[in-house]
């Protein structure tokens, strides 16, 4: 009897521990797909499922796609902000797309699809809002957001500006530079150095060189309020023409102008006329290229507001809308104010400071760096500036 039933427990006992084995790696199973992240369906963002069994509810805006037309000017500081809002909301994805201020109205006129619109300044506003509201019959935006603030400045090469006799403090000054028929020859005794080569921006395509016209014309005739008959002097018009034609370089972006300045070094640009942040923002890449940088300000100025504008668009979904509308609020957070800071941005956010030991403005005052600035323009009419625009065309032809 034992040896017929020894042979039946052994069966019966592997059979348990089968069924232990398998009733193990089930719930091992189950365990590991509870936590497991399985890709979406059609792209997008993963969807985890929970339980093993039922996957949670997709979220709202999930593989919502937003493009930002922006001006260059804010390029180091929008890259990190949009990593940055993907860990916030990995379901809407931000495509940026570098436009000049002035190429990006033209841009969206064309009709190119862009939800939100974040040029430096809203100099030329006024008018593409009127302009959209003919063609149209409705306002071009729903919202607007001041990003931050940047008022305008000449940077010079430190070595450059310190062989001046006379430290130049407007674009009057400027003009006597570029003019000087034996170049620095006669402005400070080095002929090896060739002309003063000084640039700014195209004013038909980037905001930065469209408000140096305006800079020069305010600082020429004096005023802080520019009007058509100061635009259509012939006195200013003969001046204008003379110091632009002396202009070395012309770029459609602020950014990328400023970026050959410290690529290429003095053969490039003596000064440019750029905006602040963007000066700030390179000061450190300069001095382990060609020495530092010296900034100054024009003594007739004004500010660059860095309006970011929510598009009402007829392609532009409610969805879209609502994550657009959440990335501006985003961009208005005190995290990602200072870091605008830190880019050499007055930030839009009045909860954020500026006067600290960390501050940019407070570690570069012996570059020039200074926070309060002096005389500041009022933003002309739109007619005086498309006739201002109209003259450098006439005349200047570039």
């Amino acid at each position: 009897m034992a040896n017929d039933t020894e042979p039946k427990a052994t069966l019966l006992g592997k059979l348990v521990i089968l069924i232990i084995l398998a009733a193990c790696g089930y719930l091992s199973w189950r365990y590991f797909l509870a936590g497991m992240v399985l890709p979406a369906v059609g792209g997008g963002a993963p969807a985890t499922v929970s339980g093993g069994a039922t996957p949670t509810p997709v979220p709202e805006g999930k593989g919502i796609k937003i493009t930002v037309g922006y001006g260059t000017e804010k390029e180091r500081w929008l890259v990190w902000a949009v990593e940055e809002f993907a860990k916030v909301e990995p379901t809407v994805q931000i495509t940026l797309v570098p436009k000049g201020s002035l190429e990006g109205g033209q841009a969206l006129m064309a009709g190119e699809k862009l939800h939100i619109w974040a040029p430096a300044a809203s100099l030329t506003t006024e008018g593409f809002a009127a302009e959209w509201q003919l063609k149209n019959g409705k306002a071009p935006f729903l919202r607007t957001e001041n990003l931050a603030l940047t008022p305008m400045v000449f940077v010079f090469w430190n070595e450059r500006f310190a062989a001046l006799k006379t430290p130049p403090a407007s674009f009057k000054d400027i003009a006597a530079l570029v003019a000087e028929p034996t170049g620095w020859a006669g402005l400070a005794g080095k002929p090896d150095w060739g002309f003063f080569k000084f640039g700014h921006t195209h004013p038909n395509q980037s905001n930065s060189g469209l408000m140096a016209l305006v800079l020069m014309a305010c600082d020429w005739h004096n005023s802080r309020e520019l009007t058509m008959a100061q635009v259509l002097d012939p006195g200013f018009q003969a001046w204008l023409t003379k110091f632009e034609k002396g202009v070395a370089g012309m770029s459609r972006s602020t950014g990328s102008q400023m970026k050959d300045m410290v690529l290429k070094g003095p053969s490039a640009y003596d000064a440019l006329c750029v905006y602040e942040n963007v000066a700030i923002d390179y000061l450190k890449n300069a001095q382990g290229r060609w020495g530092d940088l010296r900034v100054t300000y024009p003594a007739v100025n004004a500010w660059n507001d860095n309006p970011a504008y929510l598009r009402d668009a007829p392609w532009s979904s409610a969805a879209e809308r609502a994550a657009a509308s959440r990335f501006l609020d985003f961009l208005m957070t005190e995290p990602v104010q200072r870091r605008a800071l830190d880019h050499g941005f007055r930030p839009g956010n009045p909860a954020v400071p500026i006067r600290f030991d960390a501050s940019p403005f407070v570690l570069y005052q012996p570059q020039g760096l200074r926070i309060d600035l002096p005389a500041v323009i009022q933003t002309p009419k739109a007619e005086v500036v498309n006739n201002l625009l109209a003259g450098w065309q006439r005349s200047v032809g570039r």
